[in-house]
């Protein structure tokens, strides 16, 4: 009895050492491949947590160099924090934040360079939308139309809708081309929250321009407009 279960053993250890032989080398590929992926993300995950630590006290710095006036010190702590931490949201913010005090204090060509580095460098596509919508305001004040109506042409979130086309509708009217300004501004008005404070300003360009969406359909006043002797 006893030579039968060591023969059964001796049978299932042959077994298995044949089994190790053929496939050993696959598993433990295999387990060394998994461990590794396990161990990378772990690292990645820390790396990360740290990035982000990292790049936190720095927005705060940047934050206390706008607050006090420090243009210098914005200059540095950005330039640092871009080249460090630039894939983090932090110096999207950051760069944000920083073209807003160059662009109070005139600086038009800092704040103009902060925010294109948003628009092509930022991951998050509501951070593109608004550096895009800043840059267009930029270009919009020095006449550079083509240029501003780039930044407001493509696709946004749709969030952001009726805020690009009311930016579309300030630059065109701006050239003149009222038809095409009022078009805007009616997309805008559709576009926006009826809560939205922003949407009475809107509601006022149409009114410059002849338009009532309060009391008229706008697709009844594109229309009419679309007959009207030019």
């Amino acid at each position: 009895m006893a030579k039968h279960l060591d023969l059964e053993e001796q049978e299932q250890l042959d077994e298995l050492k044949h089994f190790w032989k053929q496939y050993g080398n696959l598993i433990t590929w295999s387990l060394i491949v998994v461990l590794g992926a396990f161990a990378a993300w772990n690292g990645y995950q820390y790396w990360q947590r740290s990035q982000a630590a990292q790049a936190a006290v720095m927005y705060e710095e940047i934050e206390h160099a706008v607050q006090s006036g420090e243009t210098a010190k914005i200059d540095r702590a950005l330039a640092d924090m871009k080249e460090r931490f630039g894939r983090t949201t932090y110096a999207q913010q950051a760069a944000l934040l920083a073209a807003k005090a160059y662009d109070e204090k005139g600086n038009v060509d800092a704040a103009r360079t902060a925010l294109s580095w948003v628009a092509e460098k930022s991951s998050d596509a509501g951070y593109q939308a608004v550096a895009k919508l800043r840059l267009a305001a930029i270009l919009l004040d020095k006449k550079a139309y083509d240029e501003a109506l780039q930044q407001v042409s493509g696709s946004f979130p749709k969030d952001f809708g009726g805020l690009v086309a009311d930016r579309r509708g300030d630059i065109f009217l701006a050239q003149g081309k009222k038809a095409e300004a009022k078009a805007e501004y009616e997309k805008a008005y559709k576009g926006l929250d009826e809560r939205a404070e922003y949407r009475q300003l809107v509601e006022v360009k149409l009114n410059a321009l002849g338009v009532d969406p309060a009391e008229t359909p706008l697709n009844v006043a594109t229309a009419q407009d679309a007959g009207a002797p030019k």
